[in-house]
């Protein structure tokens, strides 16, 4: 079952915006260890009363993408079209996985791409990030986002179903490069905001980064985007192998 989900995920993501995506499975149950650091996180179960798994996938950006984004105080428009085209893509996506679980007798239940949390506390009620850590898709840097085998410039989907796979397990190996000692910091560097320090994210001051490229984006959907820390960076299109790209 496995490989048949990574094989629907791959012939549907295809275009000029992303590369080969990368699929994970996660035991329903083992959602329970995200409550500890984010309380409101929903369960599966929450969302699908029959939930055994979550199917999560990364959809890489394409080094076009990434590279366009590296210049400029707003986001390239290419990674802001990436943006919003890649939400509708997975949006797509998840109903595509479900009618075919669903035709094998499984039942699913989708997950929005983005745009589930709290305008004010900023606090999502599901993680798609978190729920690929625990997938075994990657590791956290310190710009927060996940970084995998393919970097960490792309989007991740995620859905909820009652079918049963192998899952993975989150990963002992380190990815980001100043986590492993070597102090690389390019991501905190290329944060000219202020949102982004060595102690931490400011949520709400790289919230209003994000809202101000909407604004410059005034042509485009919802495209509350940046990008800036994770363009350019030695994890941006693959796992960075070591202290030879710092």
């Amino acid at each position: 079952m496995n490989e048949k989900v990574k094989i629907w995920v791959e012939r549907f993501v295809v275009g000029d915006f992303w590369r080969k995506p990368l699929v994970g499975f996660c035991d329903a149950e083992d959602v329970e260890k995200l409550k500890k650091d984010i309380p409101n996180h929903l369960m599966p179960d929450e969302i699908l009363k029959s939930a055994k798994s979550v199917i999560v996938y990364f959809i890489p950006f394409t080094r076009n993408v990434v590279r366009s984004n590296v210049g400029g105080i707003f986001s390239s428009k290419l990674w802001a079209r990436a943006y919003v085209e890649t939400n509708e893509l997975i949006v797509s996506l998840n109903d595509f996985i479900s009618r075919k679980l669903e035709n094998l007798g499984y039942a699913s239940a989708t997950i929005p791409p983005t745009h589930n949390f709290d305008e004010v506390e900023l606090l999502s009620d599901w993680s798609h990030k978190h729920i690929a850590y625990l997938a075994g898709l990657g590791t956290f840097g310190m710009h927060t986002l996940i970084i995998t085998e393919k970097g960490c410039c792309g989007r991740l989907g995620s859905l909820v179903t009652s079918a049963v796979f192998e899952y993975g397990e989150p990963l002992r190996e380190e990815f980001c490069l100043h986590k492993r000692g070597l102090k690389c910091l390019k991501c905190v560097k290329r944060c000219v905001f202020g949102a982004l320090t060595e102690s931490g994210l400011n949520k709400r001051r790289c919230y209003e980064v994000l809202l101000e490229n909407d604004r410059f984006h005034s042509d485009l959907p919802l495209t509350d985007v940046c990008g800036k820390c994770c363009c350019g960076v030695p994890c941006d299109l693959r796992k960075p192998d070591g202290a030879a790209e710092i």
